[in-house]
């Protein structure tokens, strides 16, 4: 069983709780990750996007086999400004991305007392984020053709390029402003093996398209 992702449009404050865009809540000792990127012969460190933030809590009813974790908070970011119509210091395109390209992070607990949100600004200090949108879950078929946590990727060359890796995340093209070529979807994959264990910091990116 998958689980599918809905967002909502909302008012509410959505501070250490499940959320697409926006800014994410991180712990004190938590770094917003970066890649490097290169302009007029330089290079410097460029935030990524983030993607979301997972509360394990919202996701436990959905998970009986318990692949993922049921208490702390998973947060998602990638290098995808360019499928949003933003400018990007770089190019993903479709097949396997650069490994420096998608981070997965994962905290134990969440704690409202010292958990702070990342805010990046331009210049202007204006927010450089998409407005937040509410998450939440239901369970759907593994092979759905949609947003969803676990199951298995919609598009068979993902299975046949990627054998023996594991959906974590399927993020569908449409899905809060995003575009991936024509009807293209992004999966963020593990080994088996590394999502049992929590390393986290193993996973592989694959866009493809119709």
């Amino acid at each position: 069983m998958a689980i599918k992702i809905n967002l909502q449009e909302t008012e509410t404050e959505l501070f250490c709780s499940s959320k697409w865009w926006g800014d994410p809540d991180l712990p004190a000792d938590m770094e917003y990750p970066t890649a490097q990127a290169e302009e007029d012969g330089e290079t410097f460190d460029y935030p990524l996007t983030f993607i979301c933030q997972i509360d394990c809590e919202d996701i436990a009813p959905f998970d009986p086999e318990g692949k993922l974790l049921h208490q702390g908070m998973f947060y998602v970011f990638a290098g995808l400004d360019e499928y949003l119509d933003l400018d990007s210091p770089w190019h993903n395109g479709l097949g396997l991305w650069d490994k420096k390209q998608v981070v997965v992070k994962y905290t134990k607990a969440i704690n409202f007392e010292t958990f702070r949100s990342a805010i990046l600004v331009d210049d202007d200090d204006q927010p450089l984020t998409q407005p937040a949108l509410k998450m939440t879950f239901e369970a759907c078929p593994d092979n759905a053709d949609c947003t969803k946590l676990l199951g298995f990727p919609f598009f068979e060359e993902v299975l046949q390029e990627m054998e023996g890796y594991v959906n974590f995340l399927q993020i569908d093209s449409d899905t809060a402003g995003l575009r991936f070529y024509d009807e293209g979807m992004l999966n963020l994959l593990y080994k088996n093996a590394d999502l049992a264990a929590g390393k986290w910091k193993l996973v592989k990116g694959y866009m493809t398209s119709c």
